[in-house]
Protein backbone atom coordinates (compact mmCIF):
# COMPACT_ATOMS: atom_id res chain seq x y z
CA UNK A 1 0.00 0.00 0.00
CA UNK A 2 1.63 3.12 -0.89
CA UNK A 3 0.64 6.56 0.42
CA UNK A 4 -1.49 7.18 -2.73
CA UNK A 5 -4.02 4.74 -2.22
CA UNK A 6 -4.09 4.11 1.66
CA UNK A 7 -7.93 4.43 3.14
CA UNK A 8 -8.39 7.84 4.04
CA UNK A 9 -11.09 8.69 6.19
CA UNK A 10 -10.12 11.05 8.12
CA UNK A 11 -7.94 13.96 6.47
CA UNK A 12 -11.55 15.56 5.38
CA UNK A 13 -12.00 15.94 9.66
CA UNK A 14 -8.26 16.47 10.84
CA UNK A 15 -9.30 19.55 13.04
CA UNK A 16 -12.09 18.26 14.47
CA UNK A 17 -10.50 15.07 14.86
CA UNK A 18 -6.98 16.47 16.56
CA UNK A 19 -9.38 18.87 18.82
CA UNK A 20 -11.97 16.41 19.67
CA UNK A 21 -10.60 12.88 20.39
CA UNK A 22 -10.14 11.38 24.20
CA UNK A 23 -6.74 11.21 25.21
CA UNK A 24 -4.94 7.63 26.45
CA UNK A 25 -4.67 7.38 30.23
CA UNK A 26 -1.33 7.01 31.45
CA UNK A 27 -2.04 3.48 32.38
CA UNK A 28 -1.96 2.23 29.56
CA UNK A 29 1.38 3.64 28.92
CA UNK A 30 2.84 2.59 31.83
CA UNK A 31 1.76 -0.98 30.70
CA UNK A 32 4.42 -0.80 27.65
CA UNK A 33 6.48 0.66 29.86
CA UNK A 34 6.68 -2.11 32.19
CA UNK A 35 7.87 -4.50 28.94
CA UNK A 36 10.00 -1.89 27.43
CA UNK A 37 13.05 -0.12 28.72
CA UNK A 38 12.70 3.90 29.16
CA UNK A 39 15.62 3.89 26.95
CA UNK A 40 13.67 2.68 23.30
CA UNK A 41 13.24 3.95 20.31
CA UNK A 42 10.04 3.67 19.14
CA UNK A 43 7.99 3.76 15.57
CA UNK A 44 4.72 5.14 16.06
CA UNK A 45 2.77 4.45 12.46
CA UNK A 46 -0.72 5.93 11.75
CA UNK A 47 0.14 8.34 14.35
CA UNK A 48 -2.71 10.86 13.46
CA UNK A 49 -2.62 14.45 15.22
CA UNK A 50 -0.48 12.77 18.16
CA UNK A 51 -3.08 11.28 20.87
CA UNK A 52 -0.54 8.64 21.62
CA UNK A 53 2.52 10.35 20.89
CA UNK A 54 2.84 12.49 23.78
CA UNK A 55 2.66 9.17 26.54
CA UNK A 56 5.03 7.77 24.06
CA UNK A 57 7.10 10.32 24.12
CA UNK A 58 7.15 11.16 28.15
CA UNK A 59 8.66 7.35 28.38
CA UNK A 60 10.72 6.70 25.88
CA UNK A 61 13.61 8.38 24.40
CA UNK A 62 13.02 8.94 20.92
CA UNK A 63 9.52 8.42 19.07
CA UNK A 64 9.10 8.48 15.34
CA UNK A 65 5.30 9.32 14.44
CA UNK A 66 4.85 8.77 10.90
CA UNK A 67 1.17 9.21 9.53
CA UNK A 68 -0.22 8.42 5.52
CA UNK A 69 -2.28 11.66 5.72
CA UNK A 70 -0.46 15.03 5.69
CA UNK A 71 -3.41 16.44 6.96
CA UNK A 72 -3.64 14.42 9.75
CA UNK A 73 0.26 15.03 10.42
CA UNK A 74 -0.23 18.92 9.91
CA UNK A 75 -2.35 19.23 13.07
CA UNK A 76 0.48 16.92 15.21
CA UNK A 77 1.38 18.54 18.70
CA UNK A 78 5.40 18.17 17.86
CA UNK A 79 4.40 19.61 14.37
CA UNK A 80 7.44 20.07 12.85
CA UNK A 81 9.29 17.93 15.25
CA UNK A 82 10.79 18.03 18.94
CA UNK A 83 14.08 16.87 19.93
CA UNK A 84 12.66 13.65 21.33
CA UNK A 85 9.58 13.17 18.29
CA UNK A 86 10.45 13.21 14.62
CA UNK A 87 7.71 13.60 11.94
CA UNK A 88 7.46 11.94 8.58
CA UNK A 89 4.12 11.22 6.22
CA UNK A 90 4.52 7.35 5.61
CA UNK A 91 1.95 4.49 5.30
CA UNK A 92 2.56 1.94 8.10
CA UNK A 93 3.37 -0.35 5.35
CA UNK A 94 6.76 1.43 4.49
CA UNK A 95 9.21 3.17 6.36
CA UNK A 96 12.44 4.48 6.09
CA UNK A 97 13.63 3.20 9.54
CA UNK A 98 16.41 1.36 9.07
CA UNK A 99 16.84 -2.70 10.35
CA UNK A 100 16.46 -3.20 13.49
CA UNK A 101 16.71 0.35 14.91
CA UNK A 102 13.46 0.55 17.34
CA UNK A 103 13.01 -1.29 20.47
CA UNK A 104 8.88 -0.68 20.20
CA UNK A 105 6.14 -0.52 17.44
CA UNK A 106 3.05 1.29 19.18
CA UNK A 107 0.17 1.52 17.05
CA UNK A 108 -3.02 3.44 18.62
CA UNK A 109 -6.48 3.16 17.06
CA UNK A 110 -4.63 2.55 12.96
CA UNK A 111 -3.90 -1.79 13.41
CA UNK A 112 -7.05 -1.97 11.46
CA UNK A 113 -6.26 0.44 8.41
CA UNK A 114 -3.14 -1.38 7.44
CA UNK A 115 -2.54 -4.27 5.15
CA UNK A 116 -1.06 -6.62 7.99
CA UNK A 117 1.24 -8.91 6.45
CA UNK A 118 3.10 -6.12 5.07
CA UNK A 119 2.96 -4.07 8.30
CA UNK A 120 3.94 -7.28 10.27
CA UNK A 121 6.81 -7.41 7.95
CA UNK A 122 8.04 -4.16 8.77
CA UNK A 123 7.74 -4.80 12.45
CA UNK A 124 10.12 -8.19 11.88
CA UNK A 125 12.46 -5.70 9.95
CA UNK A 126 12.53 -2.82 11.65
CA UNK A 127 12.55 -4.42 15.53
CA UNK A 128 15.32 -5.60 17.51
CA UNK A 129 15.58 -8.49 19.07
CA UNK A 130 13.47 -8.39 22.16
CA UNK A 131 11.41 -5.78 20.82
CA UNK A 132 7.93 -5.45 21.69
CA UNK A 133 4.79 -4.56 18.91
CA UNK A 134 1.81 -2.96 21.21
CA UNK A 135 -1.32 -2.36 19.54
CA UNK A 136 -4.60 -1.13 21.04
CA UNK A 137 -7.57 0.46 20.25
CA UNK A 138 -11.40 1.61 22.08
CA UNK A 139 -14.57 0.37 20.80
CA UNK A 140 -18.00 2.49 21.05
CA UNK A 141 -18.46 4.94 24.25
CA UNK A 142 -21.08 3.88 27.00
CA UNK A 143 -24.21 5.89 26.79
CA UNK A 144 -23.95 8.20 30.18
CA UNK A 145 -26.96 7.07 32.47
CA UNK A 146 -30.44 8.84 30.93
CA UNK A 147 -29.04 9.17 27.64
CA UNK A 148 -29.31 5.22 25.91
CA UNK A 149 -32.13 5.86 23.72
CA UNK A 150 -30.75 9.59 22.56
CA UNK A 151 -27.52 7.68 21.86
CA UNK A 152 -28.63 4.86 20.21
CA UNK A 153 -31.29 6.79 17.89
CA UNK A 154 -27.70 8.61 16.94
CA UNK A 155 -26.08 5.22 16.40
CA UNK A 156 -28.75 4.33 14.54
CA UNK A 157 -28.46 7.13 12.07
CA UNK A 158 -25.18 6.50 10.99
CA UNK A 159 -24.71 2.99 11.49
CA UNK A 160 -24.83 2.36 7.88
CA UNK A 161 -21.62 4.29 7.43
CA UNK A 162 -19.29 3.00 9.24
CA UNK A 163 -16.24 1.53 7.37
CA UNK A 164 -15.87 -2.41 7.39
CA UNK A 165 -12.48 -2.25 9.33
CA UNK A 166 -15.01 -1.07 12.57
CA UNK A 167 -16.14 -4.38 12.97
CA UNK A 168 -12.27 -5.35 13.52
CA UNK A 169 -12.18 -2.72 16.68
CA UNK A 170 -14.98 -3.96 17.54
CA UNK A 171 -14.23 -7.41 17.98
CA UNK A 172 -10.75 -6.13 19.78
CA UNK A 173 -8.75 -7.46 16.73
CA UNK A 174 -9.60 -11.08 17.56
CA UNK A 175 -8.19 -13.63 14.95
CA UNK A 176 -5.41 -11.37 14.06
CA UNK A 177 -2.43 -13.93 12.29
CA UNK A 178 -0.20 -11.75 14.77
CA UNK A 179 4.00 -12.37 14.04
CA UNK A 180 5.28 -12.67 17.74
CA UNK A 181 4.47 -14.22 20.75
CA UNK A 182 1.94 -12.27 23.41
CA UNK A 183 2.54 -10.98 26.79
CA UNK A 184 0.04 -10.33 29.30
CA UNK A 185 -1.85 -6.94 28.92
CA UNK A 186 -3.90 -5.57 31.43
CA UNK A 187 -7.90 -4.45 30.93
CA UNK A 188 -8.36 -1.07 30.61
CA UNK A 189 -10.74 1.89 30.31
CA UNK A 190 -10.11 5.26 28.80
CA UNK A 191 -12.61 7.52 30.77
CA UNK A 192 -13.27 11.29 29.94
CA UNK A 193 -15.32 13.77 32.21
CA UNK A 194 -16.60 16.37 29.50
CA UNK A 195 -19.16 18.57 29.09
CA UNK A 196 -21.88 18.80 26.27
CA UNK A 197 -20.36 20.69 23.95
CA UNK A 198 -17.11 18.55 24.01
CA UNK A 199 -19.27 15.27 23.72
CA UNK A 200 -20.62 16.38 20.14
CA UNK A 201 -17.85 17.83 18.74
CA UNK A 202 -15.86 13.96 19.68
CA UNK A 203 -19.50 13.04 17.74
CA UNK A 204 -18.59 15.05 14.86
CA UNK A 205 -14.83 13.64 14.68
CA UNK A 206 -16.39 10.33 13.73
CA UNK A 207 -15.67 8.89 10.28
CA UNK A 208 -19.32 7.60 9.40
CA UNK A 209 -20.21 11.13 10.60
CA UNK A 210 -18.79 12.74 8.01
CA UNK A 211 -19.94 10.43 5.32
CA UNK A 212 -23.72 10.20 6.55
CA UNK A 213 -23.32 13.86 6.27
CA UNK A 214 -21.91 13.60 2.66
CA UNK A 215 -24.03 10.90 1.50
CA UNK A 216 -27.31 12.79 2.76
CA UNK A 217 -26.48 16.39 3.08
CA UNK A 218 -27.90 16.63 6.45
CA UNK A 219 -25.38 16.83 9.67
CA UNK A 220 -26.55 13.72 11.75
CA UNK A 221 -24.98 15.60 14.77
CA UNK A 222 -26.84 18.86 14.23
CA UNK A 223 -29.80 16.25 13.65
CA UNK A 224 -29.69 14.41 17.08
CA UNK A 225 -28.13 16.98 19.25
CA UNK A 226 -31.86 18.42 20.75
CA UNK A 227 -32.40 14.84 21.81
CA UNK A 228 -28.87 14.49 22.88
CA UNK A 229 -28.72 17.97 24.95
CA UNK A 230 -32.17 17.27 26.46
CA UNK A 231 -30.82 13.66 27.83
CA UNK A 232 -27.27 15.49 28.87
CA UNK A 233 -29.21 17.86 30.95
CA UNK A 234 -27.08 21.35 32.11
CA UNK A 235 -24.42 21.31 29.05
CA UNK A 236 -22.25 22.77 31.79
CA UNK A 237 -22.22 20.05 33.63
CA UNK A 238 -19.10 17.69 33.17
CA UNK A 239 -20.75 14.09 32.29
CA UNK A 240 -18.02 10.81 32.62
CA UNK A 241 -17.34 9.02 29.01
CA UNK A 242 -16.24 5.61 29.23
CA UNK A 243 -15.30 3.28 26.49
CA UNK A 244 -13.44 0.13 26.71
CA UNK A 245 -9.63 0.08 25.66
CA UNK A 246 -8.16 -3.32 24.26
CA UNK A 247 -4.11 -3.23 24.39
CA UNK A 248 -2.18 -6.40 22.63
CA UNK A 249 1.56 -6.61 23.23
CA UNK A 250 3.48 -9.04 21.44
CA UNK A 251 7.27 -9.64 21.58
CA UNK A 252 9.61 -10.34 18.78
CA UNK A 253 12.15 -13.33 19.96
Amino acid sequence: MTGADFKDHFSGIADAYAQARPEYPDALFDAIADVVPRSAHVWEPGCGSGQATRGLAARFAHVHATEPSAKQLAQHWAQPGTDKVSLAVEPGERTTLPDASVQLVAVAQALHWFDRPTFFAQCERVLSPGGVLAAWGYGDFIAPEGMVEAVAAFRSRIEPYWPPERAQVDAHYAGYEWPFPALPAPSLWLEMEWRLPQFLRYLSSMSAVARCAADTGEDPVARHAPALAAAWGDADEARTIQWPLFLHLRRKA
